[in-house]
């Protein structure tokens, strides 16, 4: 017998891609239950880069700033030269802040420490994580998705989200292939490791005996006393294995503390569904990267910042277009991080090069979606589909007014348009330049960053996602967003 539950979505798997979509259910005040089959917490360092789009996301659900207090910009790599000298170098130039990129630079933060910031917002908001629950069987009809539990329990529930990890239970029991290909000749040993006599001021690295070919990396992790250890694989992994290695590079150095190891497999795959009826996947359970680049992490957050509005409006035309958008950035993103791993399987000189604007996810854009809505015959450089940039106006920022569940409507010049009415779900905003005609309450761009960053030449109005993307650029008034505004 399935008890009718009092909540919405169940959420399988506490990682940061199920923690950030219980973050914003809860913000939105949509009843879930997020369930985690390990008792314990994630640990590990595992994917330590958090990009400046998910940096901007992190800020709309207030936890940015703890992230930045905690993580670091990435070090600068010191190459420890096989004749005994040293070189220099950056994976990617450091960037100063614009104001339409606030955060422009790659983040180190090691994943144990996300996932315990996440838990943390969580918390805040009245959300918590329950331990050792296990999804053992479910099914869906017309009625709900009725899911076992390992506690016994039975329950039916309108949404189930699988975000279970490469492994993923909900994935295999949906019957959802995952193509792609796992690389046993291409291995890595990965260890948290605690040592003396090493400086922290660098991502140390000594070549191996083939050009290019790497024997050792030391990487320090920010907000610890931890370095991330990087090396060819080994079955053993002890702490006095570690310091045998740690001796033949740079004698001196003391591993004083082996904590989490993992032997990496190359593992390259990507489901073709991301929904079945009222199921859906998120993050490695939808799509597994090479640790290239620094996606993996990164996509599955912006998987759950992408469905979390759509589950909460639970409007079904408007939660299809959850695959319709996230499959193919998906599809996009394991290109660029496969043809990185690429270069490092081949020993490239550049290979641990990360300059490539697209790493940033800032270009990520829903352009052509079911849900951009372009009626202007010449639309100007920002698009319907594309992330709404920041900027200074006045004496707030544009990620000020769009921070929260709500959709937003910037009226660029326009005091005169007839717009919908401000309601909770909608904020209606009025920016003008200096000295022209303003609404009460206008903000006023002194220095022309928000209509620069907006490519506004004429009065428009820019309508504006949950989830910070633009849905309509127009000169004329667009309709009130209701559950499914495209």
């Amino acid at each position: 017998m399935f008890t009718e539950s009092e909540f919405t979505v169940m959420i399988v798997g506490a990682g940061p891609t199920g923690l950030t979509l219980a973050v914003d259910l809860a913000r939105r005040g949509v009843p879930f239950r997020l369930v985690e089959k390990s008792p314990l917490p994630q640990h590990g360092s595992r994917g330590k880069g958090i990009q400046p789009r998910t940096q901007e996301i992190l800020e709309d659900l207030g936890v940015l700033d703890r992230f930045r207090e905690h993580g670091a910009d990435y070090p600068e790599l010191l190459i420890h030269r096989p004749d005994g000298g040293t070189t220099t170098r950056r994976m990617d130039e450091l960037h100063a802040p614009t104001p339409a990129v606030p955060y422009p630079n790659l983040l180190m933060v090691p994943q144990w420490r996300t996932g315990e910031l996440l838990t943390e917002r969580l918390a805040e908001l009245g959300g918590q994580v329950e331990p050792g629950v296990e999804v053992t069987g479910f099914g869906q009809d017309e009625r709900g998705v009725h899911v076992e539990l390992s506690t016994g329990e039975r329950v039916t529930t309108t949404y189930l989200v699988g975000a279970d990890g490469g492994r993923s239970t909900i994935r295999r029991r949906l019957g959802v292939g995952f193509a792609g290909e796992t690389r046993e000749s291409e291995r890595m040993l990965i260890a948290d490791v605690r040592l003396t006599g090493l400086d922290r001021d660098h991502w140390h690295v000594w070549p191996g005996a083939e050009p290019h070919a790497l024997r050792l990396g030391l990487c320090p992790l920010p907000g610890t006393e931890d370095f991330q250890l990087t090396a060819p694989p080994a079955e053993d992994a002890s702490p006095a294995a570690l310091q045998r290695l740690v001796d033949a590079v740079q004698p001196g150095v003391t591993v004083t503390h082996v904590g989490w190891t993992s032997l990496y497999r190359a593992n390259i795959r990507m489901v073709d569904r991301y929904r079945v009826g009222n199921v859906f996947l998120a993050g490695d359970a939808a799509h597994v990267h090479s640790p290239a680049g620094g996606q993996g992490l990164n996509t599955g957050l912006q998987d759950a910042f992408n469905l979390g509005w759509k589950l909460a409006a639970g409007d079904d035309a408007l939660l299809d277009t959850y695959e319709a958008e996230r499959l193919p950035v998906a599809a996009g993103v394991l290109g660029v991080s496969t043809r990185l791993h690429r270069r490092h399987a081949a020993g490239a000189e550049d290979a641990m090069r990360r300059d490539d604007p697209v790493l940033r996810q800032l270009s990520l854009t829903y352009r052509g979606g079911p849900l951009a809505d372009d009626p202007d015959p010449a639309p100007g450089r920002l698009r319907a589909g594309d992330r709404a940039p920041d900027a200074p106006c006045g004496p707030v920022r544009v990620f000020d007014l769009l921070r929260g569940p709500h959709w937003t409507l910037l009226a660029f010049d326009a005091p005169a348009a007839e717009l919908p009415p401000e309601t909770p779900d909608l904020r209606v905003h009025h920016i003008v330049r200096p000295g022209g005609p303003a609404a009460p309450g206008a903000l006023v761009d002194l220095d022309g960053h928000a209509h620069h960053a907006y490519d506004i030449s004429a009065p428009t109005l820019v309508l504006v996602r949950p989830d910070n993307y633009v849905s309509r650029v127009t000169a004329q008034v667009p309709s009130a967003p209701g559950r499914h505004p495209a």
